[in-house]
């Protein structure tokens, strides 16, 4: 009888494994499914976060919030909209030489001194991939090849459009029902336990909210004095180079390397010399956000020791991409935040 019960029970914790593993299955498999979905509401919870203390400074001037919201709408939507009518006559004219320069560019990367003597060193390897990849890009009948064809190339725009709509719409209805949405989560907490998980909430979501506006204003301005120093080298594309800096700007870490790494390139085209002045002059400027301009603004968003950054930015950028690089230096500061308000105090008491 014995025996037969340690069977049963033996029976019934395999069966419970197996259902276990396969719910964290399809549980994976949905999550993966909807894995854009994911990420359009991240986003917009992201922005909405981002826009929430403008929101409430405009609360705080006696308007209500329907209006508030009203006029941080229309003010994003106006400035986004003169940002494109303003650049985009000059992006798409230079964009296009920017393309056809490309070839042009690279080739000039092969006339670097050390890049000749690593060529002669390799036996010439070198000069053969840059010529092969000239030739390659000077063909404009190879071009939808690097995006996956012209039809591949509507749908990414098409889908880039249509993604961009969706953020939109859905970062309105998080703004507009996130008082709703925090009165509904704080209900879920015991009353004994509810004021200080909303002083933390409420400090997350500041927090969120400073980094986003912060993030975008340290990436503007190094589009800006990039522009400026782009302008006084005579490096060409300045309109073109400046908006990808502030669009690779708002990414942690890499982004600043990226960035610089393509001015430098395009700076090659002018002569050697303004390529080299370009690399100093982006790796002082990075010096300088990094130790002067970023701690001041960020350290009143987000408290986060240096290596946390490090480690957040290239985790999240690992798990979710862009994304994920974006948000997670705002989520380790709230995890921090917790730490530090709920867990270590609790230890203290013990």
């Amino acid at each position: 009888m014995q025996g037969q019960t340690k069977i049963t029970n033996a029976f019934q914790l395999g069966l419970l494994g197996g259902l276990g593993v396969l719910t964290a299955v399809v549980i994976g498999g949905a999550i993966q499914t909807l894995a854009d979905i994911i990420t359009y509401v991240a986003a917009a919870i992201f922005i909405a976060l981002g826009l929430e203390p403008v929101v409430a400074k405009l609360e705080s001037a006696n308007l209500k919030r329907p209006v508030a919201i009203l006029i941080v709408v229309l003010g994003l939507l106006g400035g986004l909209t003169a940002l494109v009518w303003a650049i985009l006559p000059p992006l798409a004219s230079e964009g296009a030489k920017f393309i056809e320069k490309v070839p042009s560019v690279i080739s000039g990367f092969g006339d670097l001194p050390l890049i000749v003597k690593l060529d002669n060193q390799l036996g010439g390897s070198i000069s053969s991939a840059i010529a092969s990849t000239s030739a390659f890009l000077s063909d404009s009948a190879n071009w939808p090849k690097l995006v996956g064809g012209v039809v591949q190339v509507g749908m990414n725009i098409f889908n880039g459009f249509f993604a961009g709509l969706v953020i939109l719409i859905l970062s309105l209805y998080f703004m507009s029902s996130l008082n709703r949405f925090r009165d509904f989560l704080f209900g879920l907490v015991p009353a004994s336990k509810r004021e200080k998980f909303a002083d933390i909430a409420d400090q997350v979501a500041t927090s969120v909210g400073r980094y986003v506006i912060g993030q975008f204003g340290i990436a503007a301005l190094n589009a800006t004095l990039s522009y400026i120093f782009m302008l006084i080298m005579g490096i060409p594309f300045a309109v073109v180079l400046a908006f990808i800096v502030l669009l690779l700007g708002l990414i942690p870490l890499v982004g600043n390397v990226t960035s610089s790494a393509i001015i430098t390139l395009v700076a090659l085209s002018v002569s050697p010399t303004t390529a080299i002045v370009a690399a100093a002059y982006c790796l002082i400027y990075m010096q300088i956000e990094s130790y002067i301009i970023s701690p001041k603004i960020m350290n009143k968003a987000v408290a986060v020791p240096g290596a946390v950054v490090v480690v957040a930015a290239l985790s999240g950028g690992a798990l979710l991409g862009v994304l994920g690089a974006l948000v997670a230096i705002p989520v380790a500061a709230s995890g921090i935040l917790i730490i530090r308000q709920i867990l270590m105090p609790h230890q203290d008491t013990k």
